[in-house]
């Protein structure tokens, strides 16, 4: 697109420029003619006008012309043709072939000659096209430092928008307060950040949906398998043959429902792909390091060695931002950023903590609600992070109330969660 863009306003410099400087540099070379031209005319008209008084009198002579000698430029020649007298020539004996002439007539029928050579023109008009030209290269230097500027300019917010975009579609749905300073670009930028927002209520809503349904319906089988249960020992035989099928069809729903729960989870975790910890969280810490920087704190990082996570990058980096985000807004003191292995094997645990005064009693039950804040955000946050871990398979949860301590549980991913990768078998001991 950069490329597109500068040749683009390159092109129409360039046409510009040959469109006037071409015209300009003809204009030029005729108007130094020009002017000698009229330059020398006058000179000839000037020298007539004198020797026109000698004419009236009858006599002219050579002593004559050299009285306006000095009228004549250098290098030039005066003739002068009078009507039965030989020719009168004043000046330089040969001013060479190419000249530049000027011709007045005088009184009695006689003829005034003034000759020059056009060496000295040919030089003056070779200078002014050169410095016509000189101009035009100058115009279109500064049009390419401006065509590169312009370019430079229009190309990086595209690429930001671009890759803004892509964030998006990998389940980073932040805003982004970025804006440019070009209307049209502005306006995507909003419209990305607003479809950020649908999409990140649509994920929690949806999370929220399976969730309720799925308590909901295991609930109301437990009730029922325990119902059919215990009619499954009654003295009545065709009753409790019928309760054991009734139950035999509850275990079978179970299934079926676990299976459907099962199906929508690994649909939700489709892209989710081994992550190597040691390089995804650096690139997180990064965007925020400048952030707390800002406000007098650090960011500290601690990664343990081959750390590796099954999760899907975006929403990784949108999990972990806004847990940085959290401790930003409402923590105090030096933000620090580990990973390490969990305490159940398969696991690894991705901590935010802070050296703040914590979180009071009163909202710990209800930090990942939706819409609750004891800051005065949105509450958005910490709800949507939860949703967003849960639907890579992982699990977010408030580890320590003081200091504030949220934990990323995350499975390590296993040869069969993907197709066609190669995975370096473990090292043990001979």
């Amino acid at each position: 697109m950069r490329r597109r863009i500068l040749l683009a306003i390159l092109l129409a410099v360039a046409v510009t420029a040959a469109a006037l400087g071409i015209p300009l540099g003809v204009t030029a070379w005729k108007l130094v003619d020009s002017i000698t031209t009229e330059d020398l005319s006058a000179r000839a008209s000037q020298i007539a006008a004198t020797l026109d008084t000698d004419l009236a009198d009858g006599q002219l002579s050579q002593e004559d012309l050299a009285t306006v000698a000095v009228a004549i430029p250098p290098g030039g020649r005066l003739t002068v043709q009078l009507p039965g007298r030989p020719l009168l020539t004043q000046g330089s004996a040969d001013p060479g072939a190419d000249t530049v002439d000027a011709s007045v007539q005088l009184a009695r029928d006689g003829t005034l000659g003034l000759s020059i050579p056009a060496g000295p023109l040919r030089s003056r008009q070779t200078t002014v096209t050169l410095a016509v030209l000189l101009l035009v290269v100058l115009s279109v230097s500064i049009g390419t430092v401006v065509a590169t500027v312009t370019a430079r300019r229009l190309a990086k917010p595209l690429r930001h928008v671009a890759e803004r975009a892509a964030k998006l579609g990998g389940g980073d749905f932040r805003p982004d307060p970025s804006r440019y300073g070009v209307g049209e670009l502005d306006m995507v930028a909003e419209a990305l950040d607003t479809s950020g927002s649908a999409l990140a209520q649509l994920v929690q809503r949806e999370r929220q949906l399976v969730g309720d349904v799925s308590h909901q319906l295991r609930s109301r089988l437990t009730a029922l398998q325990l119902r059919l249960e215990s009619l499954t020992i009654v003295d009545d035989h065709d009753v409790a043959d019928e309760a054991r099928a009734a139950q035999e069809q509850a275990d079978r729903l179970s299934e079926a429902l676990e299976e459907l729960l099962a199906a929508a989870r690994a649909a939700s975790e489709v892209d989710a792909e081994p992550v190597e910890l040691a390089t995804a969280l650096p690139e997180v810490a990064q965007e925020w390091r400048q952030l707390l920087r800002a406000e007098g704190r650090n960011l500290r990082l601690r990664i343990g060695e081959g750390l590796i996570a099954r999760a899907t990058p975006g929403r990784l980096r949108e999990v972990v931002g806004v847990l940085l985000d959290n401790a930003l807004r409402h923590g105090a003191g030096t933000v620090t950023l580990a990973a390490r292995r969990g305490d159940a094997e398969g696991t690894v645990v991705v901590e935010v903590s802070d050296n703040g005064s914590g979180i009071p009693d009163e909202l710990v039950p209800h930090v990942f609600e939706r819409g609750f804040s004891g800051g005065g955000s949105t509450g958005v946050g910490l709800a949507l992070a939860r949703a967003l871990a849960e639907a890579d398979g992982g699990r977010l949860e408030l580890s320590s109330r003081r200091p504030a301590v949220f934990s990323l549980f995350l499975r390590v991913p296993s040869p069969g969660d993907v197709r066609e990768v190669r995975w370096p078998s473990e090292r043990v001991p001979r």
